[in-house]
């Protein structure tokens, strides 16, 4: 999978070109120049490193199988000899780049910014309930709705402006090359029929419970996401952007940094501080089982102490055992999250990606 730079970039009536002298701003028809409106951010990523430029418009490794595992559904009650241990990164704003740091304030700044538009809507509903109360005469309706409309456009696009960041990458040589090799490996991991993001985990230790949970070593609680390529809301910026959903936050892969968003927060992690694992697991499915899946074993929901059916319960059903690929982000600075995907023997190319956009950073 191929990624394609655009050359330029429109957020709301504002249009970012990208030349070799860096970033122009245009607003309006042609011809008409406004210098007002978002900041432009320049990233050249080349051989020798990174370069951060920005325009203000002035006023003027090797797989191991792993144990048993078994999925933990949210509704059902977990035993209290089981202890679950979230498997979460630390708070977002806690996630520090220590290169553009300039850029990650504007970032946390403008997703703190309030938005008019929701307040001009209640205005407007509230002015409309009060003409149908008061029982206008339906000819107003008209020039009243379309004003309203007019500032709830207003308001929109001006809430657009204000919000929005535009990223502009140039990527050169090894720098394109090691963020194609990131884009090929996650075509890699779409190419999965199903993928978990790993919340908690707890090892069995009980005989009992290990007799209900059909001889699993661990028992985990998951959650089934979608990788993609996307940037985040009010992020423009000229290339496509890998992303993975991990329960409250989601990690985007831009070609410098690792950027995480949680509700109106933004982290930020430098590739070299980044570590991916990953290897296979043997895990009893007991849920929906992906075409794509390896079934390497079964066994049943409730096992006797040799690891056999229990004669004791009639509807005793036999379980496949899968083989699936765990994926695990950690970094010194806090990130630590563990997805799961559906194919075994996964991971390598997205291992391989990380070491070179580290090295770029070295």
């Amino acid at each position: 999978m191929s990624f394609y730079i655009r050359k330029s970039l429109r957020a709301g009536p504002f249009r970012f070109n990208l030349s070799k002298s860096g970033i122009g701003v245009s607003v309006g028809f042609t011809g008409f120049r406004v210098g007002s409106g978002p900041r432009g951010n320049y990233v050249h990523i080349g051989r020798n490193g990174f370069y951060y430029r920005t325009t203000l418009p002035s006023l003027g490794e090797t797989s191991k199988v792993k144990p048993l595992l078994r999925s933990h559904k949210t509704e059902e009650k977990t035993a209290s000899s089981i202890e679950m241990k979230e498997i979460e990164s630390v708070d977002v704003l806690e996630l520090r780049d220590s290169s553009s740091s300039d850029l990650l304030a504007e970032l946390n700044d403008k997703e703190g910014i309030l938005e008019y538009w929701p307040f001009a809507a209640i205005i407007a509903a509230i002015v409309l309930s009060g003409m149908f109360y008061a029982k206008a005469k339906a000819w107003i309706y008209i020039p009243i709705c379309l004003i309203l409309g007019v500032i709830l456009f207003l308001a929109y696009r001006r809430d657009q402006t204000r919000k929005t960041v535009i990223l502009f990458y140039e990527l050169h040589d090894f720098a394109e090359e090691a963020f194609q090799a990131l884009h090929d490996a996650f075509q890699e991991l779409f190419s999965c029929a199903r993928a978990w993001h790993v919340e908690a985990s707890g090892q069995i230790t009980d005989l009992n419970e290990w007799k209900r949970q059909a001889g699993a070593g661990t028992l985990v609680k998951r959650e089934v996401i979608q990788f993609a390529c996307k940037t985040p809301k009010y992020v423009q910026t000229n290339i496509a952007v890998p992303s993975m959903p991990v329960g409250r936050q989601i990690v985007y892969f831009f070609p410098d940094r690792v950027l995480v968003y949680e509700s109106d927060k933004v982290g930020a992690i430098s590739y070299k501080d980044i570590e991916v694992r990953f290897s296979n697991k043997r895990f009893i499915e007991s849920d929906y089982v992906p075409p794509d899946a390896q079934i390497v074993d079964s066994t049943w929901q409730y096992v006797n102490k040799k690891g056999g059916p229990d004669r004791r319960f009639k509807n005793n059903r036999q379980l496949p055992i899968a083989l699936y690929s765990d994926l695990h982000f950690t970094s010194s600075t806090g990130l630590n999250e563990l997805i799961s995907v559906s194919k075994p023997n996964i991971g390598q190319q997205i291992f391989e990606a990380v070491k070179k956009l580290s090295a770029l950073q070295q």
